[in-house]
């Protein structure tokens, strides 16, 4: 006997149930699972899973009108569908984009925002924060190919002209500036966005923090000003 909650039963050719093997389970099965499970690792993997669940359910409802648009489209191959979504869900997500908090342990979440950040960079990047080290040229090493990076920092940063001389070697041009007029950190793209750092580029995921998109055209234009 298998449960009509824990697997979907229902068929277009069959209302009586499945005559097969089901492949996946449903929310409310798994929530049936989880009342039974004892094991410790079992319970934090159902719990996962019915978070990964509701996630889903908020990603389908939010980006519910670009799925049916895409399954209006006739004579369009799977890949280019697929090609389709992810650049409309991209541009939303850029156009969304104002204010992010991350909380400690959140070091994935927080390192891919800054990843974003930089990729959309086309020409430029300039990056103020006075505690900076190493670790932020692995981040710019992801940048696009001929992007110039400008970093203002102060003389307690921990990058040293090696580290920059390595660099730029394989992802050029990076230069640096040592300055005491900045407390707070900023990151400037194309010289036309604006980001606040609440906390150093280095503490990513460290402690409790916000990046901001400041869109307030005067400001951009006098931080750029100082790259």
């Amino acid at each position: 006997m298998k449960s009509q909650i824990v697997i979907s039963s229902l068929t277009k050719e069959n209302y009586e149930g499945r005559r097969k093997l089901p492949t996946v389970f449903t929310e409310q099965g798994i929530a049936m699972l989880s009342g039974l499970l004892r094991n410790e690792i079992a319970i934090k993997v159902s719990i996962s899973i019915m978070d990964a669940f509701v996630e889903m359910r908020k990603f389908i409802t939010l980006n519910g009108q670009v799925f049916q648009e895409i399954n209006t489209m006739k004579n369009i191959e799977h890949d280019e569908k697929f090609d389709i979504v992810f650049d409309e869900l991209q541009s939303k997500k850029e156009k969304e984009f104002n204010q992010r908090i991350f909380f400690n342990g959140q070091i994935y979440d927080s390192y891919s925002l800054i990843i974003d950040i930089i990729k959309s960079a086309k020409n430029k990047i300039l990056i103020i924060d006075n505690y900076i080290d190493d670790s932020i040229l692995k981040m710019l090493s992801k940048k696009n190919k001929n992007v110039e990076i400008v970093i203002l920092t102060s003389q307690n940063s921990n990058i040293s002209k090696l580290d920059i001389n390595k660099f730029n070697k394989q992802y050029p041009i990076l230069k640096t500036a040592r300055t005491d007029k900045f407390h707070d950190r900023f990151i400037v793209i194309d010289n036309k966005e604006l980001y606040h750092c609440g906390a150093s580029l280095k503490y990513l995921g460290k402690k409790c923090f916000a990046i901001s998109k400041i869109e307030d055209r005067e400001y951009v234009e006098k931080i750029s000003r100082f790259s």
